[in-house]
């Protein structure tokens, strides 16, 4: 005999998340929800059928077993166009998806020294953030200090000039060093090839 608790887990474990749950784009007016008296009208093969009815447009739809999609609605008269608009939608995500996979992510990522940090493990953090900058990814440099570490900025500022300096070759400052707060933040971009 099952529990509540029990089925609340399988019920947790085994539903579809919200964010999986994808639903049809109800932007785009079709068939019987296209309000307007007359509509521009292209055919399914692309060949413009000039201006005309609504009603004579969703006819010609049906006898080719077709949908009636607004495709333009802010055009005078708005443009309708005979297709079957399951197939459109499947088209337009599979382009949204090709869009997706050739955009590239540009990451911002963070290196931080304190005041006291010695020239050698700038040299291991600058070889470090040359993989980051090499690859496209947008850096953060931060010098923290803490308590009256805050009264020496201008050894904060010798590091980020020299941590900069050793990457001049890949990468370039967009935002030069300033102080906010208790930190001390640079922002470099990877050098346009």
């Amino acid at each position: 005999m099952r529990t509540v608790h029990t089925v609340l887990f399988y019920y947790h474990c085994f539903s579809i998340p919200n964010s999986e749950v994808k639903t049809i784009n109800k932007n785009v007016p079709i068939n019987n929800e296209i309000r307007e008296k007359e509509v521009r009208l292209i055919s399914s093969t692309g060949e413009q059928l000039g201006i005309v009815s609504s009603k004579d447009a969703l006819r010609m739809a049906e006898e080719k077993e077709l949908d009636l999609v607004m495709i333009a609605p802010t055009a005078k008269p708005p443009v309708c166009k005979i297709m079957d608009y399951h197939k459109f939608n499947y088209e337009q995500a599979k382009k949204e998806k090709e869009a997706r996979k050739n955009q590239k992510v540009i990451t911002l990522k963070e290196i931080r020294f304190s005041p006291s940090t010695e020239e050698h493990d700038i040299d291991i953090k600058a070889n470090n953030a040359r993989k980051f900058l090499q690859d496209g990814d947008k850096l953060k440099v931060t010098v923290r200090f803490r308590g009256r570490e805050a009264a020496y900025s201008q050894n904060g500022l010798k590091i980020l000039e020299s941590f900069a300096g050793k990457l001049e070759d890949v990468g370039i400052i967009e935002k030069p060093a300033k102080m906010e707060g208790r930190n001390m933040i640079m922002i470099m971009t990877p050098k346009k090839s």
